[in-house]
Parts: structure tokens; sequence; C-alpha cells
């Protein structure tokens, strides 16, 4: 699987990163390999979450917020 990442450096030094397509998926590190093996581990965390199936009869509702 191949997922983009965005890598911004610091301003404390390091770098920190993000992943687009997985809201709130975000790491640092203080180095280029720290950050990557924090990212492997980040990515993976926010894949593996489980998400509870909305109650039977609940209101459902999905909705969109512009910032």
């Amino acid at each position: 699987m191949k997922i983009k990442i965005v890598i911004h450096e610091a301003e404390e030094g390091g770098f920190w990163a993000e992943v687009p397509a997985i809201p709130g998926c975000a790491t640092e590190g203080d180095t280029m390999d720290e950050l990557m093996a924090n990212l492997r581990d980040a990515i993976e965390g926010c894949l593996s979450v489980e998400v509870a199936p909305p109650e039977p009869g609940g209101i459902e509702r999905i909705l969109e917020l512009t910032t």
C-alpha cells in the first residue's frame, strides 16, 4: 500500500508529518529515520482502530465541517 505523507520541519528542531488520507494521523521525530519509523506506527495504529456500528434504530448523522 502506498500512502502519501506531508513532512514539515518543526520550529523546535526535528520533523513532524501528517497523513492527509487519514484525518488526525500525525507524528513527529528528531531525525528523518525516527520520523519514518514513527509514521509506520502511527499509520498502523490509525488503521487498526475499530469503529463501533451505530445502535439499531438510533439517529445517524453524517456532517461535513468546513473551517
